[in-house]
């Protein structure tokens, strides 16, 4: 397909597993597993799994725009979090950024993510208009 577009992971860990932080086909872009993990370890947010959310966020809005898209046309987000106890503080911050837009959404626990400090990780698929 000539129309792909790459936005690269921005991790350490995203060459050597071999993946972008989000792929443009046409008007269809996927955005990885995203997390608020530091270059030199630890998270941002530290242990506030909220504020965890919200930098994955960011960081997906972020990619999006590198491919002249926005939330507003995400259509699908998945949250893994390590402590299903606290989807409520994960679904809050999930909601100040999709509350108007409300794409389908998935919240599942998970036993661990790539690193130990990371608590949550969303991904996410937008759909640009025709």
């Amino acid at each position: 397909m000539d129309d792909i577009s790459l936005v690269p992971a921005g991790t350490s860990w995203g060459p050597i597993v071999g993946y972008s932080r989000a792929v443009r086909a046409g008007q269809w872009i996927a955005v990885a597993g995203t997390t608020a993990a530091l270059p030199d370890g630890g998270a941002v947010g530290g242990d506030d799994i909220a504020e965890q959310t919200r930098e994955a966020i960011r960081r997906i809005a972020q990619a999006l725009a590198r491919l002249d898209c926005d939330l507003e046309h995400v259509v699908r987000t998945r949250i893994f979090v390590t402590d299903i106890s606290r989807w409520q503080e994960v679904g809050q911050a999930h909601g100040e950024f999709f509350a108007d837009i409300r794409p389908a959404s998935t919240m599942v626990e998970v036993r661990a993510l790539i690193d130990p400090v990371l608590l949550v990780e969303v991904e996410a698929d937008a759909v640009l208009p025709s």
